[in-house]
């Protein structure tokens, strides 16, 4: 693909685990977003779902595999499945492709180990996770989107981890509040490690808040940049992000997080401007942005 394509302004799509609970799937453990996969019943809501925010005029819609890594299926204990739930979400990216051709798909990586948290495992060990999940979707991807991650490191392996793939790659920071990764790292750090394949780098699942007050450092990287900004109230609770969805029993993570009645397509539409007036040339959206708020992001293009 074009390596300059977010030179200019692209809208990606919005959150779809948060946006499937919307619209009706049923919670499961902490499967979240991965249960629209494994359970067939759930397979035209998901295809459905990317279909409406390519309408609200979405140019990029990412894999529905936040949480189909490892991990995440062993606590559910199907892990069996891993294979099978990369490569159908895949598929259903696809089939929207296929109904419009000039949709890009983005390979969803998720962090391997744990949400909002640097993976503390040997770089090793990071780089053959990245790179199992990643040999499932290449079939299906334009390039792989770095979704959410919260280390310097994770990014490090994340690009040895596609090599062989031989496609570029966007990269999704988080920062929970402040002005540094969960690692305790800065977004200047990045610098340290990206190459020729990158495509840019975007602020993920922050508040808009957290977005402006980062603003300036990731407009330093001299690269494409932009965020996915999502409406939870926090992503940081009390008793940490894993645990809280333990002691919820999985369920929707809004019920721990919260959810901001403030975070309406219409705010977001001038919070989007306002970005975009200030060199942003990705915009999209996480958790609990829908294809209502794509569609003001649109009408910035």
């Amino acid at each position: 693909m074009d390596l300059n394509f977010f030179k200019q302004t692209r809208v990606l799509d919005g959150g779809m685990g948060q946006e499937l609970l919307a619209r009706g799937m049923k919670p499961n453990g902490t499967l979240w977003s991965a249960n629209a996969i494994l359970d067939e019943n759930y397979h035209q809501l998901l295809q459905d779902t990317h279909r409406d925010f390519v309408k609200a005029g979405a140019e990029v819609i990412v894999t529905t595999t936040f949480t189909t890594r490892r991990k995440r299926l062993r606590e559910n204990n199907i892990e069996d499945k891993f294979e099978y739930l990369n490569i159908k979400a895949g598929e259903i990216a696809h089939k929207v492709k296929k109904e419009f051709p000039n949709v890009l798909i983005a390979g969803g990586l998720p962090p391997q180990e744990l949400t909002y948290e640097a993976d503390e495992r040997s770089e090793e060990e990071i780089i053959n996770t990245f790179n199992e999940q990643a040999s499932l979707l290449n079939d299906y991807v334009d390039f792989f989107y770095f979704d959410v991650w919260s280390s310097i490191k994770e990014f490090k392996c994340g690009i040895k981890a596609i090599k062989e793939f031989k496609k570029p790659y966007l990269i999704g920071i988080h920062i929970s509040e402040g002005t540094n990764l969960p690692s305790g790292e800065k977004i200047s750090d990045i610098k340290t490690i990206i190459d020729d394949q990158l495509l840019g780098v975007m602020l993920s699942c922050v508040s808009p808040e957290n977005y402006e007050k980062n603003l300036q450092e990731i407009k330093g990287l001299n690269v494409p940049f932009g965020f996915k900004l999502n409406g939870f109230m926090t992503t940081k609770p009390k008793d940490g992000y894993t645990s809280s969805f333990f002691k919820n029993s999985g369920g929707n993570p809004n019920e721990f997080l919260g959810h901001r009645h403030d975070f309406t397509p219409e705010k977001i539409g001038e919070i989007a401007k306002k970005f975009k007036d200030n060199g942003a040339t990705i915009l999209g959206g996480c958790c609990e942005t829908r294809p209502s708020h794509i569609e003001e992001m649109a009408k910035l293009k």
